[in-house]
């Protein structure tokens, strides 16, 4: 028998939005099939009647739901689709024993088991599911649709690929054999300190406070992260982080193998100063090249935006959902 975990689900509003009055909302859960209960929020636009669009959004990585994932699916609910937020496995209000580990092979699933959600539930349309991964979770998405075969349309917006820059550094710096033994050397020594203390160490989230001399693309997570603009209590990147062995497996398993046999569409946006910006070209790229499904992938490059700025739109506004919402009701009917 399938067993939900008993969550304590924070009540009031407490998003780093504004709650739309366009929109209905809810708290909901599901479980995956690891039996870890996942925790989102539900949003129908109001006054919604028959089977609805539906799409299953997270990200970014180490964020929360009552962050950026959450106004995109508010604003997309505001368009006319039924949506839903959710927080990964072992982090935010979602369950899991051990707090702040990522798997690559558990976060695809926790996107599956939000389409699973989706797919079941009695206002939408089971053939007309999509989902939008942000950042790091851009990178789940597009290896979620490698997978799953119900979806019919992803957008991947800012993206990482996770995998790439836990074992290779950020811009490839690090991509050398010796600089990955020594890693995985600290992060095993790392697991007997854990068990001998008895509690797993936290990396740290983003710096606080801010070097001067720290790069940009530091400066641009802090901005977000640590300020006003998106602090939430529960965010890891906006307080202790993953733990230092967190995100140990992702050094040995890239993901987005198989992505030139992605059938369904896939629209990766990014901005053309991000630091990020390669890795939704190469992703474009290797989607695309040789694949006999290339007809229906895009890459949406905006001109001055960095990375954060399609957190929340940044100062100019510049997350395209009219964009977004018109290529969900072309490819998902």
């Amino acid at each position: 028998m399938i067993r939900k975990e008993d969550l304590q689900l924070t009540t009031e509003w407490d998003k780093t939005f504004r709650k739309s009055d366009k929109v209905d909302h809810e708290k909901v859960t599901f479980v995956n099939r690891y039996g870890i209960t996942l925790a989102g929020d539900l949003y129908t636009p109001a006054g919604a009647e028959g089977k609805l669009p539906a799409i299953a959004v997270c990200g970014p990585f180490g964020a929360v739901k009552e962050q950026c994932s959450g106004l995109y699916a508010q604003t997309m609910a505001e368009r006319g689709f039924l949506t839903l937020a959710f927080d990964p496995s072992f982090t935010g209000e979602s369950g899991g024993n051990v707090r702040y580990m990522a798997s690559p092979d558990i976060n695809t699933e926790d996107f599956m088991a939000a389409v699973d959600f989706l797919s079941l539930h009695e206002k939408a349309d089971p053939d007309r599911i999509g989902i939008i991964g942000i950042c790091g979770w851009g990178g789940m998405a597009i290896n979620t649709a490698a997978l799953d075969t119900r979806i019919r349309a992803t957008v991947a917006a800012t993206m990482y690929d996770m995998t790439r820059v836990n074992a290779k550094g950020y811009f490839d710096q690090q991509d050398s054999e010796e600089e990955r033994y020594q890693m995985k050397k600290a992060m095993c020594a790392q697991r007997l300190k854990d068990l001998q203390a008895g509690e797993y160490q936290l990396g740290g989230g983003v710096v606080d406070p801010l070097p001067e001399d720290a790069p940009f693309f530091v400066k641009d997570y802090y901005d977000y992260y640590k300020t006003e603009r998106g602090y939430h209590v529960r965010s890891l990147n906006s307080n202790g982080g993953w733990n230092v062995i967190g995100c140990e497996s992702f050094v040995n398993q890239p993901i987005l193998q198989y992505s030139k046999e992605i059938r369904s569409a896939v629209l990766l946006i990014h901005g053309d100063k991000a630091h990020s910006c390669y890795f939704s070209r190469d992703a474009y790229r290797d989607m695309t090249e040789g694949s006999a499904y290339a007809a229906n992938k895009e890459l949406m490059i905006i001109p001055g935006a960095v990375h954060t700025d399609l957190y929340d739109g940044g100062k100019d506004h510049v997350i395209p959902f009219d964009y977004m919402a018109a290529f969900f009701e072309t490819h998902m009917g």
